[in-house]
C-alpha cells in the first residue's frame, strides 16, 4: 500500500495539490490524488473543478486512467487549449517504460483523433513504485509528450512493503522516527532522478515541501537539483517560491547536471537502520482506521496530526513479529488487534465523529483495518481494495 497525505480541503470538500515546475508558474493537480474516494460526486465535481481561464495551469492526476483521461480530453482538451493551458496530466503508479510508451501511444492516437497539435498532451510521471526507479527510461519513452519527473517520498518508501514486504532484509522500521530524506534510498532515489532529468532536459521536480519547511540547510542541499515541489497547502506557495529563488538560479535547475553523483543499485535498496516504537504504531494504527473511516463517509482525505498513513508497515511488523524499542514488547496480531479497538476509546478521535452513525463507520473502520493488516498479503494498493470492498458499496448506496 502507499502512504496517504493530508492535503488541504478546498473547491467544496475536494482535496486539490499545488504543483510548482517554475517559479513564475504555479499549477494545480486536479483532485484524482489515489486517496480520493471514487463516488460520482467527487468524480464529476474533479472534472468541473474552475473556470479554466481564471485558473492556474492544471494538471488532471488519473488514477482510472483511460476514462479519467479520455473524459477531461474528449470535453475539455481544445477549451483548455485555446486558454494556453494543457492538457497536462500527472501520471501516478507507472512501474515500467513499457507503461510509460503505452502512455505516448494513447496521446498520439488522441490528438489526432482530436485533431489537436501532435505532442500538445503533457505528462509528469510520478516515480513513485521501485521498479521505476531502475526504469527511469520512462522518461524516454514519453519523448515529446514528457513533462518530466516527480518524486513520491512516501509512497516510495511504502512501495517496498508492497514488493518485498515478505523479506526481512527490507523490514523499514519507524517512520516518525528513522526515515527521512538524509536516508540513503531516499536521498540517492531523488539524485538519480534529477541527474537522469536533467541530462536530457527535463524538468525535475521533488516531494512535498512541507518536508522541507523549516528546513536545515543540510535538507534543503539534498533537494539540490529539484526545480520545483509539490505543497498541499496554498499558503506554502509564497515560501516556497522564495526558498526556491534563495537557493537557484533562474526559473529552474536544469543546468545542474549532479555528474558529482553515481548511484548504484545498492544504493537504492538499502534500508535505514532502526527499530519500531509503541507511538509509532500506535500513530500507524490511528490514522489508517481514520483513512478508512474517511473513506466511508465520502472524503477520502482527512488531516491528523499532519502526518502520513502507512498501514503497510504494521502488516510488515506484525509478520517479522518485530519488538518495541519501549518496553521490548513483540508486535503481534493481539496488540495490533487491542491496539485498534482503544482507538475508538481515544476522545480525540471520537470529537471527529460525534454523530451515532459517525461512531458506528468509525468501528466498522476498525474492523476493516484489521482485515487488512492481519491478511498473509497485504493489498498492493489500499484504495483499490477499499473500493472493491462489499462495506463501501453499503456505505455509498
Amino acid at each position: 500500500m502507499h502512504s496517504w497525505r493530508s492535503p488541504l480541503t478546498l473547491f467544496g470538500g475536494l482535496s486539490v495539490a499545488t504543483y510548482d515546475v517554475d517559479i513564475t508558474v504555479i499549477s494545480r493537480e486536479i483532485d484524482f490524488d489515489d486517496g480520493k474516494c471514487p463516488i460520482y460526486h467527487n468524480h464529476m465535481k474533479g472534472i468541473y473543478n474552475a473556470p479554466v481561464s481564471q485558473a492556474p495551469v492544471l494538471m488532471l492526476r488519473v488514477p482510472g486512467p483511460l476514462f479519467d483521461f479520455g473524459l477531461l480530453m474528449f470535453h475539455n482538451a481544445k477549451l483548455i487549449l485555446q486558454n494556453q493551458s494543457g492538457p497536462f496530466f500527472y501520471l501516478s503508479k507507472v512501474s515500467s517504460y513499457i507503461e510509460a510508451r503505452l502512455w505516448s501511444q494513447i496521446s498520439f492516437w488522441t490528438e489526432k483523433k482530436l485533431g489537436l497539435p501532435a505532442g500538445c498532451i503533457k505528462a509528469t510521471v510520478l516515480i513513485e513504485c521501485v521498479p521505476a526507479s531502475f526504469e527511469m527510461e520512462i522518461l524516454y519513452e514519453l519523448k515529446e509528450h514528457s513533462a518530466g519527473l516527480n518524486c513520491g517520498i512516501w509512497d516510495y518508501s511504502a512501495s517496498f512493503v508492497n514488493r518485498f514486504g515478505h523479506r526481512a532484509d527490507f523490514l523499514l522500521p519507524d517512520h516518525s522516527k528513522y526515515v527521512d530524506m538524509e536516508k540513503r534510498f531516499l536521498h540517492s532515489y531523488m539524485d538519480l532522478l534529477v541527474q537522469t532529468c536533467h541530462r536530457r532536459g527535463a524538468l525535475a521536480t521533488g516531494g512535498m515541501a512541507a518536508l522541507l519547511l523549516p528546513g536545515d540547510k543540510e535538507t534543503q542541499r539534498k533537494q539540490a537539483g529539484v526545480d520545483g515541489f509539490m505543497v498541499y497547502d496554498m499558503d506554502l506557495i509564497e515560501p516556497m517560491q522564495k526558498l526556491f529563488q534563495l537557493h537557484s538560479h533562474g526559473q529552474n535547475q536544469l543546468l545542474q547536471l549532479r555528474e558529482d553523483i553515481t548511484v548504484t543499485p545498492e544504493d537504492l535498496l538499502i534500508m535505514p537502520a532502526g527499530g519500531v516504537t509503541l507511538y509509532g504504531l500506535r500513530y500507524n494504527i490511528a490514522v489508517g482506521v481514520l483513512f478508512i473511516e474517511a473513506w466511508l463517509s465520502g472524503r477520502g482525505h482527512f488531516f491528523y496530526l499532519g502526518k502520513v498513513e502507512d498501514s503497510a508497515t504494521v502488516w510488515q511488523w506484525i509478520r517479522h513479529q518485530v519488538r518495541l524499542e519501549d518496553d521490548r514488547a513483540v508486535v503481534t496480531r493481539a496488540l495490533v488487534s487491542s491496539l485498534a479497538e482503544l482507538t475508538l476509546r481515544n476522545t480525540d478521535l471520537f470529537s471527529i465523529s460525534t454523530l451515532f452513525r459517525d461512531k458506528q463507520r468509525l468501528m466498522t473502520a476498525v474492523s476493516m483495518f484489521l482485515e487488512t493488516v492481519l491478511k498473509n498479503d497485504f493489498p498492493e494498493f489500499l484504495t483499490t481494495y477499499l473500493n472493491l470492498d462489499h462495506t463501501f458499496h453499503s456505505s455509498q448506496s
